[in-house]
Order: C-alpha cells, then structure tokens, then sequence
C-alpha cells in the first residue's frame, strides 16, 4: 500500500489505490474528501497519545465556538524556518514542538486512509522557501522527518506543478508549454510546465518548470472583499455618524468591520475590552440601527457566520447570476443581494495582482502569453 498526500495551507488530502479507478480520494470527513489543515488543541482534557485535539473542521468549529486552546493553521509555512523544533504552548500548561504538530496531522490522514501504508508520495511547492535553496531544502527535510515519525518508511516528493502536468500530459500528443494555476485560499501560485508524450517518461521533472511565481492573495481575500461589500454594510461599515453643531457628518471608525471580514481577527472583537468599546460607540452611529445589529454579531458572537455566508456567496455568484445573502440570524428578515457586477468590482483589484502574477510568471519563463498553450487550474 502507498498513498498521495497533499498537505496544504489551507486544506489537505490523501489518495489510495483502488481496483476500479486506479487511485481514490479518502472521505476524510463526512461528505469532504478534503480536510481543512487545522488542529485546535483543547486546554483541558486527558492526553490520548499526544494533547486532547481536534482535527479539521471539528478544530475550526472548536475556536469558533470559543472553547478554551489554541487553533493551529497554516502550519506548512513554519517548515524551512528556526520554529520547527521549537516547541509552542497550547494551553493547559502543554508545550508541543511545531514539528510534532505537523506530524500529528499527517497521521490523522493516515488513521483516516483506514489501511496499514508505509510508503508515501508527497506534493511540495517548487519553493517551500523563495531564494533560499538552504532553507527550501530544510522545509522538505523537516516534512519528510514528520511523515517518519508517524511511520511512513518510504517517503517521495512530487512537485505540485508536475502532479497537475501528469494529469494534463495523458490528454496531448505532442509537446505544449501549460500555465498552472493554483488558486488556494491564501496565495495564487502560477507554473510555466513543458509537458508532452516524450516528458512523460521522465521521473525527474524539475527541468520542465520553466518558471514559478505567486502572489499571497487568493479566496479568504474574495470573501474579506464580498463580505466589506455587501454584508456589513448592514451592519454600519462605510455609513456615517450623526452631524455634530453643524459639522459634515463623519464616517463611522471602521476598524472592527475589518477584523470582522479578516477569519484570524474575528475573535479579537469579542474580548471584555473590545465589547465596552464598541457598547459605548452607538452616539458615533447616524442610524443607531446599525450599531444594535452590530452588536448582535459581537454579543453573539456571529462574526464566523457572517464570514461563512460571505464565502457561500462568493460560491453561489461564480455560478452564474444574482443571489440573497441571509441574515436573519442577526434580524429578522434581513437579507441583502449580492449582484455579479457586485461581486466582480469587489474583488476586481485582487483579480488584477494575480493576473498580473500570471503575466510575470510567463515573462520569467522567457515567454510571451501566446505562447501558452493551455491554462490548468489546479484542484
């Protein structure tokens, strides 16, 4: 047995063989073959081979939910750095070193694969770490001593490029040159691959990436930009405060409608501090319906729905025409539409930086963009 993991920023995934298909993705969760790559380490509990932790969305539900610990995400990013072999605190007097996080995630997706595997082939990025080779081959050591540490025995890297280009490759007859694109929640990373019958047969593949480039802005971006737009809004982003002694009304303080459409920033509004303050900014408000709704979200701690729905409505207008965000857990019968037109001049800037890191990816390579032959989204 063997199996193919993607672990990624945002989410991850594990694949097996299987008799019918050649390969199969695990259901990690119920319904989702994919797993947000979190862990949320509980500060009370008794220790079951390691600290009491969730994985996944049963982690982002358990910091949403306010439950005392610590999430963990985007643990990819601390390979290639001084933090690895550190060790972190997560609460209820319990230190775990970075790397053993990673690890307890990669056997969670083993312990899922439901099968006794020992032999692993694992993505990377054409660079864990950009214009450091010492530190990029770090990353990918500290990776691969993660995975032995929770018993795979035989371990492999494939580029993510390539993984897309062997997926491509099988469709064409002759040699193309193909712009990947890797859209993720947090960056937009973007490959120039020579791909073609005579590659194909090639086990080392590093030469056909002609070019990489990325840009940290991707889908949490969207849905910071959707949610500003048309969600709070609502809720007193962008209005303005009653006219003082003659004075131009001012344009109420914005700063909690930020964190409020940044996921990480949510929870930082709901502190005893943060709550009398903004309690005590409702004379700021020229429609005082506005910072009652406000509050609503903050008493009830609603700020994760909201960034939730913003995200669906992102997803339901890329599918073609208008839709009506609800948001009558916050009001009876409040509810609000998102147009396309919308949607697009929200995010029209972020579209336009990574376009352009697309282009600069192409010019890297030596190419000008009709010399691309196919553009390949990655899943």
């Amino acid at each position: 047995m063997f199996c193919a993991i993607d672990f990624g920023t945002s989410n991850s995934a594990i694949a097996i063989p299987d008799a019918g298909s050649g390969m199969r993705l695990v259901e990690l969760e119920p319904g989702h073959p994919t797993m947000p790559t979190a862990v949320f380490y509980f500060a009370e509990g008794p220790e079951v081979d390691g600290p009491p932790r969730a994985f996944g969305r049963a982690a982002v539900s358990a910091y949403v939910d306010g439950l005392d610990g610590r999430l963990m995400r985007s643990m990819k990013s601390v390979l290639g750095s001084s933090l690895i072999d550190q060790t972190t605190d997560v609460g209820g007097g319990r230190g775990v070193k970075y790397i053993d996080i990673v690890g307890g995630y990669l056997k969670r997706l083993k312990i899922q694969a439901g099968a006794p595997i020992t032999r692993a082939m694992l993505g990377r990025p054409v660079f864990f770490v950009d214009d450091d080779p010492v530190r990029d081959a770090q990353a990918q050591a500290a990776l691969e001593s993660a995975a032995r540490q929770v018993g795979f025995e035989d371990v492999h890297f494939q580029y993510e490029p390539i993984a897309a280009a062997f997926d491509y490759e099988r469709t064409v007859s002759e040699e193309q040159i193909v712009l990947v694109a890797d859209i993720g929640g947090g960056t937009s990373d973007f490959s120039v691959v020579r791909v073609g019958p005579q590659h194909a047969v090639k086990l080392e593949r590093k030469s056909d990436i002609l070019a990489n480039h990325g840009v940290h802005i991707a889908g949490t971006d969207f849905d910071r930009r959707v949610e500003l737009a048309a969600i709070l809004p609502e809720y007193g982003y962008g209005a303005l405060g009653a006219r003082i002694a003659g004075a131009p009304a001012r344009e109420v303080p914005s700063s909690v409608y930020f964190d409020l459409a940044t996921w990480h920033l949510i929870n930082t509004v709901y502190g005893p501090g943060r709550v009398a303050e903004l309690r005590s900014m409702r004379s700021f408000y020229g429609n005082p319906l506005h910072h009652d709704r406000l509050m609503v979200v903050i008493n009830e701690r609603l700020g994760h729905e909201l960034a939730a729905r913003a995200e669906q409505a992102k997803i339901d207008v890329s599918e073609g025409g208008d839709t009506v965000i609800d948001l009558s857990h916050t009001e009876r019968r409040l509810s609000v539409t998102l147009s396309e037109q919308t949607a697009v001049q929200a995010i029209d800037a972020d579209i336009e930086r990574i376009v352009g890191a697309a282009r600069s990816t192409v010019l890297q390579a030596g190419l000008t963009p009709d010399r691309i032959d196919a553009l390949y989204f990655t899943g």
